[in-house]
């Protein structure tokens, strides 16, 4: 019996539900896999892209062109065989029709279409060997002449991206033309027609552009080195045409002054006074 007055304290029972590491699924995981497998593809997409060249895309979308399908000619489906061959071991016609487009396996391939850029290289590569029976001719050119054998040395022979480059060079014994001027001596007018009689048989269009040295004029007036080089890359271009060079074989006659030396280490040197005639390559359409 409880005394009276007491109160009985109230009991709240409270129930929480468990919230233990239990094991989760693992569809996430494979999600995320796939996720990040398809971002590399998408990466290497791109890298791809940058990579290379239109033809070479060409060449690997093509790789995945699908292949040929052969299909089964039936030559009378009512017949005694019902359209099989007899000779084919599979029954099939032993002249099979064939439909959709063939891969090409490799970009620039004997059985594709030729490309420009494999057109120009080839042309390139005839030129090249010309440019070289060129430069053999008007070596034995010097060489069987008494007045410019001993001139050898001065003529430069250089293959550029433009074409061949053929450098007259002065030197301390022999200049092209007089002190200061654009009058060309007369060993100049004979190395010039020399090399005009080798290369009047060529196609080949021409730059001709002249260097001057480093030293300047005592009484400047309106005279500068970038007017002398100019005026004796015109004076040479006189001389080839004299030597049989038709005018509109020239494309650019230019002078550069002292800014492309022959000998960077000493811009006053007479070798850096030069005449530059270039055969410019002449690539296909």
């Amino acid at each position: 019996m409880k005394p009276e007055g007491l109160i009985e304290p109230e009991i709240i029972i409270k129930k929480v539900k468990g919230h233990g590491h239990g094991h989760h699924g693992g569809a996430w995981k494979i999600a995320y896999a796939d996720f990040v497998t398809a971002m590399m593809a998408f990466f290497m997409l791109l890298w791809i892209l940058g990579a290379t060249n239109e033809q070479q895309r060409k060449g690997i979308a093509d790789y995945f062109t699908p292949t040929v399908i052969q299909l089964q000619n039936s030559g009378g489906s009512n017949g005694l065989f019902g359209g099989k061959s007899v000779v084919a071991p599979d029954g099939t016609s032993v002249r099979p029709e064939t439909e959709g487009r063939r891969p090409v396996t490799a970009a620039g391939s004997d059985n594709s279409t030729p490309s420009p850029d494999r057109e120009q290289g080839q042309g390139r590569d005839a030129q090249r060997q010309a440019f070289d029976q060129l430069t053999q001719l008007i070596k034995r050119k010097m060489a069987a002449d008494p007045t410019l054998k001993g001139l050898q040395g001065q003529v430069k022979f250089v293959k550029t991206r433009d074409g061949l480059r053929i450098d007259l060079v002065e030197r301390a014994d022999f200049t092209m033309f007089a002190l200061g001027t654009a009058a060309p001596t007369q060993a100049a007018g004979r190395l010039v027609q020399t090399v005009a009689q080798a290369i009047s048989d060529t196609p080949n269009r021409l730059t001709v552009r002249g260097h001057t040295d480093a030293l300047g004029f005592s009484r400047s007036g309106d005279k500068s080195n970038w007017s002398l080089s100019t005026a004796r890359a015109d004076a040479t271009r006189r001389l080839l045409m004299g030597a049989g060079i038709p005018g509109e074989r020239f494309r650019r006659i230019e002078g550069v002054a002292d800014t492309d030396p022959y000998v960077k280490d000493n811009p006053t040197d007479p070798r850096n006074r030069r005449i530059s005639i270039t055969l410019l390559y002449d690539d296909p359409a």
